[in-house]
């Protein structure tokens, strides 16, 4: 029997695990687009172990155990299952149309406030629709307040958004500014060093003789200059364009997969099982990755936002900051993963939760990237308020969290073969 997690504890540590993944891997793709690597070259890498992390888990997890149905019988039971296979996919060509779009939006947006954005997005559409589709098992007196708080996010977000722009656009007016922060240990935050002069040079020695302070027009212009996607000069409304298409995308792949698991518009045909969660998640990466693999095969030779046009030879030759790509895409494929397992167990709307992950990429964005560092206070106010909204919403929605009543995948297959037992029998006897 595929394993299945059934209570309400294992389900949020999935869901707290999936939080921690999912909030560190863009990180790992912004740090490599500042060093300018081309987002084409990383988004490819990231791609191929994506979909890695998709098979492991349906061959170690959707093969355990002696009972069916498992991954691989469903896997030759495509004519049966198609509707729900093709569900799935269209969840995967949604998730890597909204990565592949965010990859642009984290750098004209920033890390922080983009996926706050898209993961309140996500919460205020693909959850109520999860609520629906989940037969209303977690409760609405308590999920619904959370959705609001998200969507109080999402102005919230906006708002932080084109502060800290302004803020940034005044620093490089006036060159000199050097706003003073109360924390100390802002100071110390480094610009990590370009990739030729880590491989060429001593990377300590060149932090120590090229240091500048995070959130002075200085350290903006060099990571202007260095990183591969150029935003200084285009519209903030790009940005900002950016993140809500890429919201729109993620507010779908989640219903998705409920949808492909549980069946609720009825086209499958009578007796025919569920798929269970790994075979779905399998689909899932699979269309994932071959659209994510296709546009950025076109976006070597066609590159836009000022990025460097490229070649296939050259992005096999691309060795630099790969495995941190690599590595990149286990977080997203696993963090997904224990995402649709908590879902299936707790209700995919309680499971939105997942989507607090900006506290995590926000805690990387000013440790690593120096983000607001030496904002305006109007930026800091709206940034704590933006994070409050965020704890709150996701609190609320961890208390909202059920449990999905019936039979699971396997016993309906169980129940459906002795039906069909019994239905032989009393025609023999009859």
């Amino acid at each position: 029997m595929p394993v299945a997690v059934e209570d309400r504890g294992g389900a949020v540590a999935l869901m707290l695990a999936s939080l921690f993944l999912l909030g560190t891997w863009p990180a790992l793709l912004t740090l490599l687009e500042r060093r300018g690597r081309l987002p084409q070259h990383t988004y490819l890498d990231y791609s191929i172990t994506n979909l890695v992390a998709g098979v492991l888990m349906a061959v170690a997890l959707g093969q355990a155990g002696d009972s069916r149905p498992d991954f691989f019988t469903q896997l030759t039971q495509m004519q049966d299952n198609w509707p729900s296979v093709l569900i799935a996919m269209a969840g995967g060509l949604a998730l890597s149309l909204g990565n592949l779009v965010s990859q642009y939006a984290w750098a004209f947006a920033g890390l922080s406030v983009t996926n706050v954005i898209c993961s309140s997005m996500t919460v205020v559409s693909g959850t109520t629709i999860n609520y629906f589709l989940d037969g209303r098992i977690n409760r609405a007196e308590i999920l619904f307040p959370g959705v609001v708080c998200f969507l109080v996010a999402v102005f919230l977000g906006a708002a932080v958004h084109s502060s800290n722009a302004n803020d940034d656009e005044q620093k490089l007016s006036m060159k000199s500014a050097d706003i003073e922060l109360s924390n100390d240990f802002s100071d110390k935050a480094k610009l990590l060093p370009a990739p030729e002069e880590s491989k060429n040079g001593d990377a300590e020695d060149y932090s120590a003789s090229n240091e500048l302070k995070p959130g002075t027009a200085e350290f903006i212009i060099q990571v202007e200059e260095r990183r591969s996607i150029k935003v200084l000069g285009h519209s903030k409304l790009l940005g900002l364009g950016l993140v809500f298409f890429a919201g729109a995308c993620f507010s779908l792949f989640s219903p998705a997969i409920n949808l492909a698991t549980n069946d609720q518009w009825h086209a499958l045909r009578k007796g025919v099982p569920h798929l269970v969660i790994y075979t779905a998640f399998f689909y899932f990466s699979l269309s994932c990755f071959v659209l994510g693999a296709c546009l950025n095969v076109w976006l070597l030779y066609h590159p836009m936002a000022g990025v460097p046009a490229s070649t296939a030879g050259a992005y096999a030759r691309d060795w630099n900051g790969r495995h941190w790509a690599l590595l990149a895409g286990l977080l997203c494929g696993c963090g997904n993963g224990f995402q649709f397992m908590g879902g299936q167990a707790a209700g995919y709307a309680a499971a939105d939760a997942v989507q607090a992950l900006p506290l995590v990429s926000t805690f990387w964005g000013v440790i690593l990237f120096g983000e607001y560092r030496r904002s305006s206070r109007k930026t800091y106010l709206l940034l704590s308020s933006m994070l409050l909204m965020f704890i709150i919403a996701v609190a609320v929605f961890m208390a909202s969290a059920g449990h999905r009543k019936g039979f699971d995948t396997n016993a309906r297959f169980i129940v459906t073969r002795l039906n069909r037992s019994s239905v032989y029998q009393d025609s023999m006897h009859s």
